[in-house]
């Protein structure tokens, strides 16, 4: 296993946001970006694959020091799922290992919300989207009863520190930040050892 495709990846991202306007285009510029990422599964660090026997785990890979963008593993024990939740900034969902299932909701008129089209089921190296402006709540799912999934997720913010909102389907809704599953992040930037 070797790291250099998610510093290469934090490198050309940074590039991303210091060249591109926030929000639809920056995403849009990441897209490549987070493909090239998840085309191969050689690079993820071990530590951040752990699941947890009941929830699934949110490790962050590396947030831009000005908080422009964060990535995120998502580590999905067997069976696995999220609450209906939205996000509050752009989101772009790269599929590794495994496969996820994604249920969009939208608002009825009187607040409750529905299902909207077709889940989608992310295999690896497929990318979904998420934003306020094309759909931002969803319900995700480990596809497998009998496995751990893993996603990418790249943010348009620091997505462990966003106040956002999990949702009943009559429509009330919860404030949540969600935080990270560890307090440690990948050392990206120790070349000792490809120096030795």
């Amino acid at each position: 296993m070797s790291i250099d495709r998610l510093r290469d990846f934090v490198t050309d991202m940074t590039r991303v946001a210091d060249t591109v306007p926030a929000g639809a285009a920056m995403m849009e510029a990441a897209k490549p970006l987070l493909a090239k990422l998840i085309a191969r599964d050689d690079w993820l660090p071990e530590a951040c694959t752990v699941p947890h026997p009941q929830y699934y785990r949110q490790y962050l890979l590396h947030c831009d020091p000005a908080e422009r963008f964060s990535l995120v593993s998502f580590v999905w024990g067997p069976g696995q799922k999220t609450p209906i939740h939205d996000h509050m900034v752009w989101g772009l969902i790269g599929m590794l290992r495994g496969a996820e299932i994604s249920t969009g909701f939208s608002r009825r008129p009187d607040g409750s919300l529905h299902a909207e089209g077709e889940p989608v089921r992310l295999e690896p190296g497929d990318i979904d989207a998420v934003a306020p402006e094309i759909g931002d709540i969803h319900q995700v799912v480990n596809a497998y009863d009998d496995r751990v999934s893993i996603s990418i997720h790249l943010y348009g913010g620091n997505i462990g520190a966003v106040n956002r909102h999990v949702f009943d389907m009559d429509g009330r809704e919860k404030s949540f930040i969600s935080g990270y599953s560890s307090d440690q992040v990948p050392n990206l930037w120790d070349r000792s050892r490809a120096a030795a």
